[in-house]
């Protein structure tokens, strides 16, 4: 089904389209479609979104005076208009959102100016895409018509549903919450209108959690109709590797984890080494040609950890052909490192091979190779078997622990993964690593061996960019801002978990590397720190790069992630750019004997042309656009909520099986209206609402971030050591409420 974004973007992609090549470009054949496309044409018409030129074409209207942006809308019902680029958000009154609902993308037009610290207001002109086709509801009985309720306050409207939904009617007991499909959405004076499609009875039923979360952060489960299918790959020349040892490392513990990819050690003279990664070849075994295969992932772009195994965004069969299997011969889309004796890079080239896996190197083993207290005698029961591999993987753990020292020389910093103690939640705190939404990384762990991948991986990924802005290619990627140095102020509210003796620099400033290391060693205190310092992070979006994006390398540094396809699309599009350059990029000047080696490093001095033609140039745009690029970012927004609320959820259903019980924890933040306490024994948190605290009158002090008591004095601040009882949870709010014993 076609929406106002797709008329908007497909017009936007070309200087003019007539009604018919519209019709074709948004796939509309249905009399029924096309009347409602000619109702969308007429109001974009009339709001001077579009208009039609001489020539009967639709174009989108220059210099409007509409700004693209999304709703977000507060429980209070404060709703604002989030614009990009860290542009101001507009205010948006309730009666001027004209339906749009919290996370819909819409045009909105501003009516008032911002001034002094007040933002600007706006209106919400245009609707452009809904981000709700689901709603997860209570039903509810109204003057004898029955409505669907969202369970998200902050969508403020409700839905008729048809009588025979009245059976659905909401149980407190049962928990009984309901999917509803949106037929139609409010517009005017008519009510939206839908009907109920599930019914999920979450009470004491975890078996419906992953249903219940998914749904409610707008994530589809995928079926194989919606994944794209594997071509057969033709018979090209490669470098044959597959008697050479590869090595795989795996903590991921389901079958259908995503793949991932493969190391390769090779010797050299004055203790230089090739470093070899293999990746799997879905660039090449996957139809990318045209918007129609590109459509295909909208649904999906990215695998996504599910309680008891993983949702792919590609097919099983692809799967299948791609994956690395011990001892079995595969295709490959590698990378050459060169490394000196001091393991630094000094060139590196691009290759297609044919491998085999020669060991699954899981946690485990990391752990006892590093654990073992000289390097010459093996005793280990699990090295013992792996004798012969055991100086390659030495020599691997080394050259990735010479990168990370590197990186945290150039100031990035290393922020522990939360703790986790509930099993089925296991898939979510195995480290990725191609995670590059952080501004900071893991550190090294010897009990989880894909830590040791991410800084081979991390190199991987620079040199990627670095490669394809040289060449002027397009690629998808982030911008690695790093986060230096944090005020004092934003460090006072977590003074309880800092040293009183660290230092500040002239400016009054903390480096971070400081901060995450003040906590000297109770293990309480360091975890909880880390927990609220990874909240000054921001989460990274993926954007478009360019030759023509202003990236400074001596400014800015970006990373181009190509090197797992098969956890999702961003890596893959990139890996698709490799493959053609490989195969497809144009090694000299017509009429020029002498070629040139592209896929080495610094080969582009050499090159003074484009080194894809204009059909390939064209390939790689469909994929490399903002529309595409937009598109990602709201997924991994979507995946994001998802993770963070399944962990929430099952911490809830831990909390759930001990109401009543007493537990000591600390002050994690506090707010106006209570204050978030850190169950340290169950690693769960909680709220001890305000009104609970019915000894005394308290005021919220936003300065010194405390809670204290009018006539006691009695203060509640960041740090402090509580008793508290759980004595409530509301699961369908991920809620866990507390009272001080």
């Amino acid at each position: 089904m076609f929406t106002t974004s797709s008329i908007i973007d497909n017009l936007n992609q070309s200087e003019g389209l007539e009604y018919k090549k519209l019709c074709r470009s948004l796939k509309i054949t249905k009399k029924s479609d096309k009347d409602k496309l000619d109702i969308a044409l007429t109001a974009l018409e009339k709001l001077e979104i579009i208009n039609k030129n001489a020539d009967n074409e639709y174009t989108c209207t220059k210099d409007s005076n509409h700004i693209v942006a999304k709703i977000r809308c507060s429980s209070k019902g404060y709703c604002f208009a989030v614009r990009e680029k860290n542009k101001e958000d507009i205010y948006i009154k309730e009666n001027l959102l004209n339906y749009a609902w919290n996370g819909d993308k819409v045009l909105v037009r501003i009516i008032k100016e911002g001034y002094r610290r007040r933002s600007p207001e706006g209106i919400v002109d245009c609707i452009l895409e809904r981000s709700n086709q689901i709603l997860l509801s209570k039903v509810e009985k109204i003057n004898n018509d029955v409505y669907a309720i969202p369970i998200d306050d902050r969508i403020l409207s409700k839905i008729k549903l048809p009588k025979e939904d009245k059976k659905y009617i909401y149980k407190p007991e049962n928990k009984n919450i309901v999917k509803v499909e949106i037929e139609r959405f409010p517009i005017g004076q008519d009510e939206g209108l839908g009907h109920v499609i599930q019914e999920l009875q979450l009470n004491n039923n975890e078996e419906l959690d992953t249903d219940f979360v998914l749904s409610k952060s707008n994530i589809f489960k995928l079926g194989n109709e919606n994944l794209i299918e594997s071509k057969k790959i033709e018979k090209r020349e490669r470098i044959d590797l597959s008697d050479k040892n590869s090595y795989l490392f795996k903590s991921w513990n389901s079958d259908n984890s995503p793949m991932l990819p493969m190391i390769q050690i090779e010797p050299g003279k004055d203790r230089s080494n090739k470093l070899w990664l293999h990746t799997n070849n879905l660039a090449e075994r996957v139809e990318l040609n045209g918007r129609k295969s590109l459509e295909l992932f909208f649904n999906g772009f990215e695998s996504l950890p599910l309680l008891n195994n993983w949702q792919n965004y590609i097919s099983e069969n692809i799967r299948k052909s791609c994956e690395f299997n011990l001892g079995e011969k595969n295709e490959a889309i590698s990378l050459c490192l060169h490394l000196n004796s001091d393991n630094e890079i000094t060139k590196w080239s691009f290759h297609l091979t044919l491998v085999k896996c020669s060991l699954i190197v899981g946690s485990d083993h990391t752990d006892a190779l590093l654990s073992r207290k000289s390097k010459t005698r093996i005793t280990s029961r699990l090295l013992k078997p792996i004798k012969e591999y055991v100086e390659d993987l030495d020599k691997i753990l080394e050259i990735s622990t010479s990168f990370r020292e590197r990186h945290l020389l150039e100031g990035k910093v290393e922020i522990p993964m939360p703790l986790n103690k509930i099993e089925s939640l296991d898939e979510f705190f195995i480290h990725n690593p191609v995670d590059y939404s952080k501004g900071y990384f893991e550190p090294l762990n010897k009990q989880d061996c894909q830590t040791y991948l991410s800084p081979i991986l991390h190199e991987a990924n620079l040199i990627w960019f670095k490669h394809s802005n040289q060449y002027g290619l397009k690629s998808a990627g982030y911008l690695s801002k790093g986060l230096d140095y944090i005020n004092t102020n934003e460090i006072i509210k977590y003074s309880e978990f800092v040293d009183k003796d660290i230092e500040l620099n002239e400016d009054g400033n903390l480096s971070f590397s400081q901060v995450i290391k003040s906590c000297g060693d109770d293990d309480d205190k360091k975890r909880i720190l880390h927990k609220l310092l990874i909240n000054e992070f921001k989460e990274y979006e993926l954007s478009l790069i360019s030759k023509n994006t202003d990236n400074d390398e001596s400014e800015k540094q970006y990373i181009s992630p190509w090197t797992m396809p098969g956890y999702e699309f961003t890596n893959l599009i990139n890996q698709y750019c490799i493959f053609n350059m490989i195969i497809n990029g144009k090694k000299s000047k017509k009429n020029n004997i002498k070629n040139i080696n592209i896929v080495e490093s610094n080969s582009w001095k050499l090159v003074n042309w484009d080194i894809f033609n204009s059909s390939i140039s064209k390939n790689i745009d469909t994929l490399f656009n903002k529309f595409v690029i937009d598109k990602v970012n709201e997924y991994k927004d979507k995946v994001n909520q998802y993770k963070s609320n399944m962990i929430s959820l099952k911490k809830v259903r831990k909390a759930e099986k001990l109401l009543g019980n007493i537990y000591s924890g600390f002050i994690l933040s506090v707010q106006s209206y209570g204050f978030f306490v850190d169950l340290s024994e169950l690693n769960v948190e909680g709220l001890v609402h305000v009104s609970t605290l019915n000894n005394d009158w308290y005021e919220y002090r936003s300065r010194q971030n405390l809670l204290i008591g009018r006539k006691s004095k009695k203060s509640y601040k960041v740090g402090d050591e509580i008793k508290v009882k759980i004595i409530k949870v509301d699961i369908l709010k991920y809620q866990i409420d507390l009272e001080l014993t």
